[in-house]
C-alpha cells in the first residue's frame, strides 16, 4: 500500500517536472520573438515618412563639386543641411581618402548608405569592400552599371541576361557575406533598361542570390516618363532607392538632363506618382554638375519642400528661385 501511494507520488511529480522543464524552453525560445514583436523597430513602415528630410541621400557631391571638398568639409556640409544619408562616388584622386571619408561621416552623423562599385569584382572593389569591412559598415548598398546596345532576338537577349548575371554575381556574393546589397544602376543602354535588370535579378535569385535590387536615377530616365508609372509598379518589388530631379518632357535633348526639384515641368506629377505606390525606401538628392555642391543641394532643398507642401496641401508659397541653375529656354 506503501509503496503504491509512493509510486503514485512519484509519478506526479515527474509530471509536474515535465511541464516546468517544458515551459521553461518555451520561454526561452519564444521570448526573443516575443520582445521583438512587441517592442518598436527601428525602419518599421509605421515610422516610416518617404518625404522625411531623414530619408533624403546627398548623390553626386564627390567629384561633382566647384569647391573640391574633402572628407571632414563634406560631411560637415552635410550635417549642417541636415541629410543623414549619403552616397559616395568617386575618381582615382579620392581613393587614398577612402578611411578618411569613412571616418569623417561617422564623426558628423551620416550614415554611408551607397557607394558607386566597380563593374567587376576587380582590386578597387576589394579595396572598396576591405574598407567597408575596417570600418564595420553594414547594410550598405553597392551601386553597379552597365552598358551594352539593344538586343537583336530572344536568343541573344537570354545570352546577355545570363552574361550579365555572371558579372555581377560574384559582386553579390561578396556583398551578402557582409550584409550588404548590390543595386542595378540605370545609366543608360541596354542594362539601364528596368526590364532587363529584372531579368538579371530574377536570374540571380534562382541561382540563390537575393540581395541585389535596383536603384533607379530620373535623370537617366528621361525616356521612361511616358511609361513611368508602369515601370515604377514592375520596379517596386526590387526597388532600393530612388534618385530624383528635376524632369521635363525631352529635358536631355532641350539641355535640361540636370535640373534642381521644383524646376521641372512634371516633377510634382513624378513626386505624386512615387507617393501614390506606396514604394518605402531613401530618396536621394544629387548635385551632378560642376557647381557648388552645397548651393546646388540647398537649391533641390527647397525645391523638394516645395513641391511636397503641395502634395500634402499645404501653404506652398511661390516657386523657389534657384542659385545654381538657369533656365536655358
Amino acid at each position: 500500500m506503501i509503496m503504491k501511494h509512493f509510486s503514485r507520488s512519484l509519478q506526479k511529480e515527474r509530471t509536474a517536472l515535465h511541464a516546468l522543464v517544458c515551459l521553461s524552453i518555451w520561454i526561452c525560445t519564444s521570448a526573443p520573438l516575443l520582445s521583438r514583436a512587441a517592442a518598436p523597430q527601428p525602419g518599421k513602415k509605421s515610422e516610416y515618412h518617404l518625404f522625411a528630410r531623414t530619408n533624403l541621400a546627398a548623390w553626386c557631391i564627390v567629384p561633382f563639386d566647384a569647391k573640391a571638398r574633402g572628407p571632414e568639409e563634406r560631411a560637415a556640409m552635410l550635417e549642417k543641411l541636415g541629410f543623414k544619408l549619403f552616397a559616395y562616388d568617386y575618381r582615382a584622386q579620392h581613393i587614398p581618402t577612402f578611411d578618411a571619408e569613412m571616418e569623417a561621416l561617422k564623426r558628423h552623423h551620416v550614415r554611408l548608405l551607397a557607394w558607386w562599385f566597380p563593374w567587376e569584382m576587380n582590386d578597387e572593389a576589394r579595396l572598396i569592400l576591405d574598407v567597408l569591412r575596417r570600418h564595420h559598415l553594414r547594410d550598405v548598398q553597392l551601386w553597379v552599371s552597365g552598358g551594352g546596345e539593344p538586343t537583336k532576338n530572344a536568343a541573344e537577349q537570354k545570352a546577355r541576361v545570363e552574361a550579365e548575371a555572371a558579372r555581377i554575381r560574384p559582386i553579390a556574393e561578396a556583398a551578402a557575406r557582409m550584409s550588404c546589397s548590390v543595386a542595378l544602376y540605370n545609366h543608360g543602354a541596354w542594362f539601364g533598361e528596368p526590364g532587363n535588370q529584372i531579368a538579371i535579378i530574377e536570374l540571380l535569385k534562382a541561382q540563390g542570390l537575393t540581395n541585389v535590387g535596383i536603384v533607379y536615377n530620373l535623370h537617366h530616365g528621361h525616356d521612361h516618363l511616358d511609361r513611368f508609372p508602369e515601370l515604377l509598379g514592375k520596379m517596386k518589388p526590387y526597388l532600393l532607392a530612388l534618385n530624383l530631379n528635376g524632369m521635363t518632357r525631352e529635358g536631355e535633348k532641350l539641355g535640361k538632363k540636370i535640373v534642381p526639384l521644383g524646376q521641372g515641368d512634371l516633377d510634382l506629377t513624378l513626386l505624386r506618382v512615387i507617393r501614390d505606390s506606396g514604394w518605402h525606401g531613401p530618396l536621394g538628392i544629387l548635385n551632378h554638375t560642376d557647381e557648388d555642391a552645397q548651393t546646388r543641394l540647398q537649391d533641390n532643398l527647397e525645391g523638394f519642400d516645395w513641391l511636397v507642401a503641395q502634395l500634402e496641401g499645404r501653404p506652398a508659397g511661390p516657386k523657389p528661385a534657384p542659385r545654381s541653375w538657369r533656365n536655358p529656354g
